[in-house]
């Protein structure tokens, strides 16, 4: 299965593989893993072994190796000696290269799971089973728990057990249904079903609900900005470019993560454009009588709903016009779909939503407004659906 780039990818693939699951009234669960000190435990021997099986060419092999083992450090500071010192850890967390070598470190635990999914996004993984009762699904995740650990033996890995977490996913439909308390026994440990869990930075209830995930990340954006207000007090401190440039590229990506994923409701949105008022004030440095109907232009600040959209087309558009082969999520898109590529992972459950009402069925790309609505379908469906009519050519964008 091709490996996700981005944490939405990876967690888009989830979500979209759990409604599927969904659809035919299976129960599904979900088990969070973390590979225990997953870059200091990358073995250099083990890592160039799987790098030429792969087919990896031997100059970039090579140097690999040389990055892996022949490091030194040298402390440069007033009166340091400045001696290299060789450095033991094997991949550096700081260093941009050392997710990668990661990802493909751990690319032989991955096996197919029929009815669910693994994936994985660098050193966390997400089992996911299916079946006719949660209580199958506890038996079924600590068998594959096993398989993973298994594989993982192999190279030198394990997960972290106090990292772990699962989740039961419920439909709406099924709120009302008796919740399954049994436990999930991990190297002799207990683990109950939670009610949340953040994974990727993305916050998952059972029902998937967005408002779980919006209430925790409104406090990060918030905090932040108390922060940096500090820096520009009125008519002193920061220039206005500064406090501009700091609102776009700091503040802005925080109060935005997960609005690609979730659509916020009105509540919700509310509740980030009173917040982002805030901001767009501060960066004008305005009186606070000023009318906020003229704060976006003043501040040069969309509105947060513009800014959603505009997040929600960028990635739309990525996900559209990447390779199935390369993106996880592309990879599960209707075959009717124009993609770049005929390819669709050979994971994905869709076939098993074949036969069912016409609510289920996938979205038809020449329709501009889908009946039923978007909320409906499966979310990859309907995150294609936003970029369609797509202008002619587009497919072939980056």
């Amino acid at each position: 299965m091709p490996r996700p780039r981005y944490t939405y990818d990876a967690c888009l693939t989830l979500t979209n593989d759990v409604k599927t699951l969904q659809r035919p009234r299976l129960k599904v669960s979900s088990l969070f893993l973390d590979i225990k000190a997953g870059f200091d435990n990358v073995d250099n021997n083990t890592l160039t072994r799987i790098l030429r099986e792969g087919g990896i060419l031997p100059y970039l092999v090579s140097w690999v190796s040389s990055f892996l083992g022949e490091r030194s450090c040298t402390l440069i500071f007033q009166g340091a000696p400045g001696t290299p010192a060789p450095v033991n850890v094997e991949a550096p967390q700081g260093s941009p290269i050392s997710s990668l070598l990661c990802l493909l470190y751990v690319a032989p635990v991955h096996f197919r799971i029929p009815r669910g999914l693994l994936i994985s996004y660098v050193d966390d993984f997400a089992l996911t089973v299916a079946s006719l009762s949660y209580r199958g699904n506890i038996r079924g995740l600590q068998e594959l728990f096993q398989r993973l650990e298994r594989k993982a033996s192999c190279l030198g890995v394990s997960c972290s057990v106090a990292k772990t977490e699962m989740i039961h996913w419920r439909t709406p439909s099924q709120r009302h249904s008796p919740k399954c308390v049994s436990p999930f026994q991990i190297k002799g440990e207990m683990f109950h079903p939670s009610n949340s869990v953040r994974w990727l930075g993305y916050w998952f209830t059972p029902a998937l609900d967005p408002a779980a995930h919006f209430a925790r990340r409104l406090a990060l954006p918030q905090g932040a900005f108390a922060h940096i207000r500090r820096l520009s007090p009125r008519r002193a401190g920061l220039p206005l470019y500064v406090c501009h440039r700091l609102a776009t590229s700091f503040i802005a990506p925080i109060l935005l993560y997960g609005t690609d994923l979730f659509t916020c409701s009105v509540g919700t949105t509310t509740r980030l454009d009173t917040f982002w008022r805030k901001v767009q004030r501060w960066t004008t440095n305005c009186f606070s009588a000023m009318p906020t109907g003229i704060l976006s232009v003043e501040s040069c600040l969309p509105p947060v709903s513009l800014l959603i959209t505009h997040r929600q087309r960028l990635v739309a558009l990525r996900v559209v016009c990447s390779p199935p082969t390369v993106n996880p999520a592309t990879a599960r898109l209707h075959s009717s779909f124009p993609s770049l590529s005929v390819y669709r992972a050979p994971d994905c459950s869709r076939a098993i939503t074949r036969g069912l009402s016409s609510v289920y069925l996938p979205l038809h790309w020449k329709t501009p407004r889908p009946v039923p609505p978007m909320r409906n379908h499966l979310p990859v469906d309907a995150v294609a659906h936003r970029r369609y009519p797509l202008p002619a050519g587009s497919l072939g964008c980056p």
